[in-house]
Order: structure tokens, then sequence, then C-alpha cells
């Protein structure tokens, strides 16, 4: 089985353009992770002619899975997202619990999640699969720390996307595993992993703490990468880290840590 690989042009090589960030990703042979699209409008036609493989990008604007007011605009900016997808080749759509501001802290924040809310997030999931179906792409629901990065978000740790992703069992809808975000939320990450595998769309890495390159913190992503393997997994595993020197060194030390030769 061979992981394919992937870095997020958001986090890496952040000094330089972002087109010019995307080009230096391509030209390791490595596939790109975008987030905001719309942060991007004026490169998209250029990024489409690029020859570089960006296979995940956010797949909303506004909106939320639980509330009468935000459920629209969920799906209306996922349908945006899924034009937007198209022009790029994109496969999959990246989304959250919740909206994320700026700071990537929630709109609107949430200090218990109800049995109601978990009814409502349900079923706008199965509408969002739904389009994924419909289109060819894949929505993914990606899990995140609450301690550190995003607190009062709702659904956030890896075992509420696995229960809601399962729940919906579509194609269309697959998780987004974050090892980083689970490291700190949950620990046992090869084990979580051994779980989520059915559901799994891809998995994000990056170290604890600090939110760098594997190496720099306590995870042993060696070990981690060659459990994926054991356990039949190739699909993609993305960087989405920021590099604590030189982000040419920062994406070394990720390819070592999951290419089996270097292990």
């Amino acid at each position: 089985m061979t992981i394919e690989l992937a870095v997020s042009a958001e986090t890496v090589h952040v000094g330089l353009p972002f087109l010019e960030r995307v080009r230096r990703i391509a030209d390791r042979g490595l596939q790109v992770e975008i987030w905001d699209w719309s942060n991007h409008l004026d490169d998209l036609d250029e990024l489409a002619a690029m020859d570089a493989e960006v296979v995940s990008m956010t797949g909303y604007l506004r909106g939320n899975l639980t509330d009468d007011d935000a459920i629209p605009e969920l799906l209306a900016t996922a349908e945006e997202s899924l034009r937007v997808a198209e022009k790029l080749r994109c496969p999959r759509l990246n989304l959250h619990g919740t909206g994320l501001d700026g700071r990537g802290l929630p709109v609107r924040p949430v200090e218990t999640v109800t049995g109601a809310m978990w009814a409502r997030a349900t079923v706008t999931l199965q509408r969002l699969a739904a389009l994924g179906e419909r289109e060819g792409r894949v929505f993914t629901l990606e899990n995140l720390n609450l301690a550190v990065d995003h607190p009062g978000t709702p659904f956030a740790r890896a075992e509420d996307t696995l229960a809601l992703v399962s729940a919906v069992d579509s194609p269309g809808l697959r998780m987004n595993l974050d090892l980083y975000h689970a490291q700190i939320g949950e620990g046992n990450l090869i084990e979580l992993c051994r779980r989520a595998l059915p559901w799994v769309g891809e998995i994000q890495v990056a170290d604890v703490p600090g939110r760098c390159e594997p190496g720099t913190g306590e995870i042993n992503y060696p070990a981690v990468a060659a459990a994926l393997r054991e356990m039949g997994y190739d699909g993609t595993v993305a960087l989405e880290a920021f590099a604590r020197n030189d982000p040419d060194s920062a994406i070394d030390a990720f390819i070592r840590a999951f290419t089996p030769e270097a292990e």
C-alpha cells in the first residue's frame, strides 16, 4: 500500500505569495491542500491551469450544521464550493462542526451539544453527502481540539466526527482525521485510526505541542505511518503544520516520517 502525501499551502512557505507556495509543493511531487478558496479568488484561474494536484479545500463559507437560519447558508455555500472544486478538479471539500472565524474560533460557540443538535447535524450532513454523491466529490468532516485552538466548537472530537460520519454512512461524506487535534484532545492515535479507518477520507498531521512538522514534538509519526500501512490505508496524509524553521526541511521531515525506506 502506498500512502499519498500532501502539504497545505496555507501553513508552509507562508512568506511567499500563494501561487508560489503551491508551485513549490507541487515541484516536490506532493499533492496540495488549500483552505478557504474565497481568499484566493484572483488566483483561481491560474491555480486551475497549474500542474498541481489540489486534493482538499474548504467546502463551505458560512453557516453551521444545526441552526435553522444557518443551515441554508451552509448548503448554499457548499454548492458554491462544489463549483470551485470542479474548476480545480479537487476531490475533497472540508467541513467543521460549525462555522469558524478568521482566528479559528466558532462563530457561534456552544457549551452543551444537545440530542436535538446531534439529530439536526446528522440530517444536514446527509444533505451534504447527497450533494457530494451528485457531483462525484467527497465532503470531509474534520475533528478539532477544544483545549488549545478551537474552544466552543460543537462536534469537535474525533469520536464525534466518527459518530456522525458513520451514522450517515455515505460515500459522499468521510472523516478528515486530524491527528494533531486528536492527540491534544484524545490521544491513542493508532487505535483511533484503526476504529475510524472505514470512514476516513484523509488524514492530516502536525506534531504536538506547537503544530510543527513531525519530529518536533511527542508523536511518533513513523510508528503511526507503519500502522496505517499495516491497516491497508492508501489514501492521503497531509501535512497541515507550520515549519519550525526552514519550510523545505519541514517537508523533508514529513516525507521521512511517512516513507517506508526512511524508517
